[in-house]
């Protein structure tokens, strides 16, 4: 069994100004995405200019904020949250769905493609192989946060986190942080590197997190709220990526 780092979530305190490692993962993650996506706007034939992605980052971050928040809202606590409606604006103590981001980042495409004259399948081939790493990122700040915990394990990589019992459990956050991170940045980062069909790239993001979401989620405690959702083995992590692998395998098998 490995033993759980006890992190302290604040990073320093200037009265009541906290700055938290789960905030600062985000905005690791946003600004290497940034830096990412410059660099790709140089290259040859990109069809994008430094310029254009610095004025991307703005509708990025309001899509990730916004959809990542009222995603988790309304998918997964909206009971209570409608209870205590100023408990919405937290999102320091944690709760992001990372569904919620991606529709949110799917409007923020939308909006950014009208406004330049840009097509929206082509923005979110552009834009596909930029957000791995914000994924990356924000699951350590899950793991730092000590939240988002697996089920238990008899292996010798289980943790006991705080919390969570006395019984060693999967680092779940771990595990998405490699393959919806790091494996999927691969993958993405290669397949973008030649010409594709325009909507493959942003298919292939779409099916290769729903699927590696879909897989870990076998590993992932279900939200406590909400226990399994669908066939009694199902959790709504699950069931949402159900429609992200459809539309991924859709837009692969597009020929134009």
């Amino acid at each position: 069994m490995l033993q759980y780092p006890q992190f302290d979530p604040v990073i320093f305190q200037i009265g009541p100004f906290q700055a938290r490692w789960y905030g600062m993962m985000y905005v690791v993650g946003v600004v290497l995405g940034w830096a990412l996506g410059r660099w790709r706007a140089s290259r040859p034939g990109s069809g994008w200019t430094a310029s254009e992605m610095d004025d991307f980052v703005t509708y990025l971050i309001l899509g990730i904020v916004l959809g990542g928040r009222l995603g988790y809202v309304f998918f997964y606590n909206a009971s209570y949250y409608l209870s205590n409606p100023t408990e919405i604006i937290a999102v320091w103590n944690g709760g992001m769905s990372f569904h919620g981001g991606v529709l949110g980042v799917i409007a923020a495409c939308a909006l950014f493609a009208r406004n330049k004259g840009k097509s929206l399948l082509a923005v979110g081939d552009f834009v596909a192989p930029l957000v791995p790493p914000g994924l990356f990122f924000g699951r350590l700040g899950n793991f730092i946060n000590g939240e988002l915990w697996g089920r238990h394990t008899d292996g010798w990589w289980g943790m006991v986190f705080p919390g969570a019992g006395n019984l060693p459990r999967h680092p779940s956050q771990l595990y998405e942080a490699l393959l919806e991170g790091l494996a999927l940045f691969v993958i993405l980062w290669w397949y973008s590197s030649k010409p594709r069909p325009r909507g493959a790239v942003g298919g292939l993001f779409l099916l290769g997190y729903g699927v590696f979401r879909f897989l870990v989620e076998f590993a992932r405690e279900p939200d406590a709220q909400l226990g399994f959702v669908a066939m009694n083995w199902m959790s709504m992590g699950q069931v949402l990526c159900l429609p992200m692998i459809l539309l991924g395998v859709w837009l692969m098998s597009r020929k134009q």
